[in-house]
C-alpha cells in the first residue's frame, strides 16, 4: 500500500510521461478517481515540491516531476511486475530466436526495434578492449593485389578489413603475415595488439618481402580494432520529443555525447546489472532533462556489453526496464547456453 503522497507522486509521474503536460489536482481527480478534495491534493503536491520531488512550472498551476522525483519513482514506485509489452516482446523474440545470427547482429537488430517501439535512441557499447582477446585472423583473397581480412575475438565479435596493396606485394607474403599473427598473437588482449605487433615486427621483416607495406597495413588495422566499439540507433527519434525540438543546440550536444565511447562509459559505468541515470548526478555528469537506462548483456567468456536507451527524463521507465530485462534474459538463455554446450563438446 502506498502512502497518499507516494500515490500522488506516482500518478503525476505517469500522467506527465504520457502527456508532457504539467499535472494539476483536477487532472489527478478526474484521471484516477482519487477520493480526496482538490485542496488536500494541492497540499500534498506542495509538500512533494518542498521535498524536491516535484517542480512547479511558471506557465501552469500544475506540477512536473523533478530529476529526484523520477529517481524516487524508479526506485520505489514503478510497477516491477508489469508484463513486457506484447508487441515489443513478439518483435524481439523474432530476432533473438534466430539461432543462426551472431550475437552482434541480434544486438543490432534488437536495438533498432527498441528504438522504433519506444521512440528513443539506443546505444550498444561493446566490451572495453582489455576484456576481449584475439581468436583468429582469416584471409580471403579478392584479387592479385587485394584481400579481405576477418578479425575474430573470443566473444564472437567479427570485423572485416579490406587491404589493397601495390603490385610489389605478393599475396603469399600477406598469408605468411597472417600465419605469424595467428601463431604468435592468438589469445592476446585486444588492447595489447598494437604493442604485440611491435614485438613480432622483426620476425615479419626477416621472413617476408615487402614487409613494410604489409606490416603497416596490419598495424593500422589493429589500431582501429582496439578502439571502443559503439553503435547508435534511432537518434532521429529524439527530435520527436518536445524536450529537444525546442532546443537544437541541446540536441546536437547530446548526439556528440552519445557518440563518444569514453563519455558514455563514464555515464553508464556501474556495478549494477541495471542502471538508471536520470538528469545530472552529484558530479555534474549528464544532462538536466535526459535519462540513460542501461542494461548489461552477458556475451560469453565473462565479457559484458551494454545496451542503453536514451531519451528525456519523461520516459516510460516501466516499459523500458522490462523490455531490457527481457532482452538480456533471452540472450543469456540462448547464446550463453549454446556457448556452454560448445565448450562441453570440445572437451569431450
Amino acid at each position: 500500500m502506498l502512502s497518499r503522497q507516494d500515490m500522488i507522486l506516482k500518478y503525476i509521474v505517469e500522467s506527465f510521461i504520457k502527456t508532457a503536460v504539467p499535472v494539476g489536482s483536477k487532472t489527478l481527480i478526474e484521471q484516477y478517481q482519487l477520493p480526496y478534495s482538490s485542496a488536500t491534493i494541492r497540499n500534498e503536491m506542495a509538500a512533494l515540491e518542498e521535498k524536491g520531488l516535484l517542480e512547479k512550472t511558471h506557465a501552469s498551476s500544475g506540477r512536473v516531476p523533478s530529476s529526484e522525483g523520477y529517481r524516487y519513482y524508479v526506485k520505489y514506485l514503478r510497477d516491477e511486475q508489469q508484463d513486457v509489452d506484447s508487441q515489443l516482446k513478439m518483435q524481439l523474440s523474432l530476432i533473438i530466436d534466430q539461432h543462426n545470427k551472431s550475437i552482434e547482429d541480434v544486438l543490432k537488430e534488437s536495438c533498432k526495434i527498441l528504438s522504433h517501439m519506444t521512440n528513443l535512441a539506443s546505444v550498444v557499447l561493446g566490451p572495453s578492449a582489455d576484456q576481449e582477446h584475439l581468436a583468429s585472423i582469416q584471409l580471403v583473397p579478392i584479387s592479385t593485389n587485394s584481400a579481405a581480412c576477418v578479425f575474430v575475438t573470443d566473444t564472437g565479435y567479427v570485423e572485416n578489413k579490406t587491404f589493397v596493396f601495390d603490385e610489389s606485394v605478393n599475396m603469399n607474403d600477406v598469408k605468411k603475415c597472417v600465419n605469424i599473427i595467428n601463431d604468435r598473437m592468438k589469445g592476446t588482449a585486444i588492447s595489447e595488439l598494437s604493442d604485440k605487433m611491435e614485438i613480432v615486427k622483426p620476425l615479419i621483416q626477416t621472413l617476408i618481402q615487402s614487409n613494410d607495406a604489409i606490416y603497416r597495413a596490419f598495424a593500422e588495422a589493429f589500431l582501429k580494432f582496439t578502439s571502443d566499439r559503439i553503435a547508435f540507433y534511432g537518434k532521429e527519434n529524439l527530435l520527436d520529443q518536445p524536450e529537444f525540438t525546442s532546443d537544437l543546440s541541446k540536441f546536437k550536444k547530446l548526439l556528440e555525447f552519445i557518440d563518444s565511447p569514453s563519455k558514455m562509459r563514464d555515464i553508464i559505468d556501474s556495478d549494477e546489472s541495471l542502471d538508471v541515470h536520470i538528469g545530472k548526478d552529484e558530479e555534474g555528469n549528464g544532462f538536466d532533462d535526459v535519462s540513460f537506462v542501461t542494461k548489461k548483456i552477458s556475451i560469453g567468456n565473462d565479457n559484458e556489453g551494454t545496451i542503453t536507451l536514451v531519451g528525456p527524463t519523461r520516459m516510460d521507465y516501466d516499459r523500458i526496464v522490462n523490455a531490457l530485462e527481457y532482452l538480456a534474459k533471452k540472450i543469456d538463455e540462448i547464446y550463453n547456453k549454446e556457448s556452454e554446450r560448445k565448450e562441453q563438446s570440445d572437451e569431450g
